[in-house]
């Protein structure tokens, strides 16, 4: 038998397709696991499509582990954007909440 795709599916779902497919579910990192609904699950082990005999248990997780997933790292953007090109003009320093209307000297 074939190991479905758990990834993506909230803990209720991932459970009823494991049970549909005669396989046992346990999560390391969620020791309420039973009573885990709502989360998605993130990571599996065995992969999807892996050939596994039925009743075999599947490992499951509902957070990033260190340095996995999430975000990534967004900066520094390498290579960086070429300098130069037209610049922005700033205005003069001054007070800025200075107010100026018609009729001011």
């Amino acid at each position: 038998m074939r190991v479905p795709r758990l990834v993506g599916l909230m803990a209720v779902d991932a459970r009823e397709t494991a049970r549909a497919w005669g396989l046992f579910l346990n999560a390391p990192d969620r020791p309420d696991f039973p009573h885990t609904v709502v989360d998605h699950v993130v990571r599996q082990y065995p992969q999807p499509g892996a050939e596994v005999p039925r009743e075999s248990l599947v490992y499951v997780w509902f957070d990033f582990g260190e340095g996995e997933g999430g975000g990534g790292v967004r900066e520094p953007r390498i290579p960086r954007p070429p300098r130069g090109g037209p610049q922005r003009e700033l205005d003069e320093p001054g007070d800025p909440c200075a107010v100026v209307g018609f009729g001011s000297p």
